[in-house]
This record gives C-alpha cells, structure tokens and sequence, in this order.
C-alpha cells in the first residue's frame, strides 16, 4: 500500500507552507509556467473580466495606444499572474515583471520605467507591499507619463521632469484594501477574480493534462474540480500528483478509482479540506465545545502560529461557513459538525 507523503508521520513534509491544498505558491509550482494559457480563447473562466478586456484590447490596439493601467486583485491561484501575460499577448506587447517587494529604491523603479518602450507593459506583482516613497514616483509615471526628481542640493536644487513612453501598468494584489488612496484612483481598470466553479476548473485540468500527456477521465476530472477550492493552480498541483499515483499503478488513464484513492491517501476530503484544516475544526469543536475560543489559545492547542491560522487556515473556512469570528473568538458552525459527522447542540 502505497503511505501518503503528507501524513503526520511525515514532519518535514508536513509543512503548511507546502500544504498541498494551499493557494499560495510552493516549491513544486516552477512547473506550472508550461500550463498558463498564452491567449484570451485558452484562458478558463473569469467571463465577465475577459469580455471587458478584448473590448478594451480591441480599441486600444485600434487606436495604437498602449491600454489604460490595471489593477487585478483577488485570492491567490486564481490567475492575475496568467491574465496579465494573456494582456501582453493580446496586445503583442512586450511585458516586464517584477514584485513590489523586489523594489527597494525609488531608483530601481525609475530605471525600469525608462528602459520600457511605447505599449509595453510593466507587471507588479504584490504592489500593495510596495514602498510609500516609492509609490511617490509611480503617481506621475501613471498619470502623466513622466518622472518628476530634483537635482543638487540647497540653493543650487531644480526639479526636472523625464518624459516617459506611454506604457501600460499592470499591478496584482491579493489585498486591494491595504493600497494607497492616491495610487488605487489612478488604475482605470480595477478588475476582481473571482473563485471557479467545478465546471471550469475541470476544463482547466482536462486542458492542463493533454498539455502534460495525461489522459483523464471525465468522473476523475470532476472530483478533482471538486476538491480544488475553487483555485486553478491548486488544481494542477493536485493532478500532477494524481498523474504519479496512475504511473504507480501502471494505469495509462487517471481513473475516478485512482483520483479517489490518491486524494484519499493525501489527505484532501471531498471538499478540499486537508488535515491541517480538519485539525483546527476538531480543536475547537473537541477541546473548546465548539467555542469560542481566542486566536491565541487556538494556535498553542493546535502548534500553529497564531498568523498562519488567521491568514492561511481560516479564510477557506469561513468561505465555507465551518468558522464564524466573533467579538469573543472563533466558533465552530453545525456545517462543520455535519462535515466532520459530528453532533451539534445549540
């Protein structure tokens, strides 16, 4: 029988920082470059976004113009970094990546924002992490294209304005409220993701294994979907762990039987709950009555950092009604007893 590499035996993999239901980026997610859809047709779901995005592509590129600034915010796995690719493809424009926190000097910002050409598109990934002072160089780049930035010292001082080519900003943010007033007025496009339903991300996974060289069931696609929260890159960490336990077995095709056995093994009930979530539900329903029960007593019963409940744990629960915060703590609700098969007392 084949022993699931992300059981409790197993310390150094249980690691919630690699969980592998997890929205975040792990370590096995280098792969998941060759999977991204490069045009808006091989982009999955997100249909009210992609209808407004070809029309304003579509004008932008008939008037020659580089695309108004935008910004995509929304949980992470869902897509921004992809979409904003699938942007710069449509538009067949060069695209530049980097990351609010990889920008440490408002130097940096500006040589960047010198070298890019007319209609090229400058990605920034977690821009609400960005620097203040920093910002503080984006406002006239966005609005006037141009680099404001005083010269010598004292008396001798004089401003000088640096004329920029028109480029298109792209910023990603999984906390669109944690941005600055000023620098959010100035993208003219504030588009949200929103999460998957099962439907589309099977149509992810189908798609994402015909470019692995997999075949899949439909039965087995679905369940994957279902367990995927609602997440696409979550999806594809799933099937290529899938895909190693049809390869154990000697199976060309990942069968429903194998998917089930395979999440089974792993971890990941039929909702997409791993032991880390169940070991939090079961804290507060076993060892607290089903709360309340504050964030720090919850964190020394179950071993994990009080942020890591609250940032990482506790939002798929709460989507899911098993979790209510209160004024007095977290509380179980009978949707979790009923998934755990528990009996809820009022």
């Amino acid at each position: 029988m084949i022993k699931s590499q992300y059981s409790k035996e197993n310390n150094d993999a249980f690691d919630i920082e690699n969980r592998l239901v997890s929205s975040l980026t792990i370590d096995e997610d280098e792969a998941e470059t060759s999977l991204r859809p490069h045009t808006m047709d091989e982009y999955v779901g997100q249909s009210k976004i992609k209808q407004n995005l070809q029309v304003y592509i579509t004008a932008a590129r008939e008037r020659k113009d580089a695309l108004d600034h935008v910004l995509l915010y929304g949980p992470p796995g869902l897509g921004k970094t992809t979409l904003a690719h699938v942007i710069a493809s449509e538009l067949g424009a060069q695209i530049r990546v980097t990351s609010g926190p990889a920008i440490e000097r408002a130097a940096d910002l500006a040589a960047i924002l010198t070298n890019l050409e007319k209609g090229d598109i400058l990605f920034i990934d977690e821009i609400h992490r960005l620097n203040r002072n920093i910002e503080e160089v984006l406002y006239p780049a966005m609005e006037d294209f141009s680099l404001d930035f005083v010269s010598g010292k004292g008396p001798m001082a004089r401003s000088i304005r640096l004329p920029l080519k028109h480029f298109t900003l792209i910023g990603a943010t999984t906390r669109a409220g944690m941005l600055s007033g000023p620098l959010r007025d100035r993208f003219g496009m504030m588009l949200r993701l929103e999460m998957y339903t099962p439907a589309e991300l099977k149509s992810i996974i189908v798609r994402s294994a015909k470019i692995l060289g997999i075949s899949i069931d439909g039965d087995a696609a679905l369940e994957l979907a279902k367990r995927s929260r609602g997440t696409p890159r979550i999806a594809n960490r799933l099937l290529r762990r899938v895909r190693d336990f049809a390869q154990y077995e000697k199976s060309d095709t990942v069968t429903l039987r194998i998917t089930n056995k395979a999440l089974g093994l792993m971890d990941v009930d039929e909702l997409g709950l791993d032991i880390t979530d169940r070991t939090v539900l079961e804290a507060i329903i076993d060892k607290f009555g089903g709360g309340p029960v504050g964030l720090d007593t919850l964190s020394a019963a179950t071993g994990e950092e009080a942020s890591t409940i609250e940032d990482v744990v506790e939002p798929f629960l709460i989507q899911l009604g098993f979790i209510a915060r209160t004024p007095r703590g977290r509380i179980c609700t009978k949707n979790a007893y009923d998934h755990l098969g528990r009996t809820y007392m009022e």
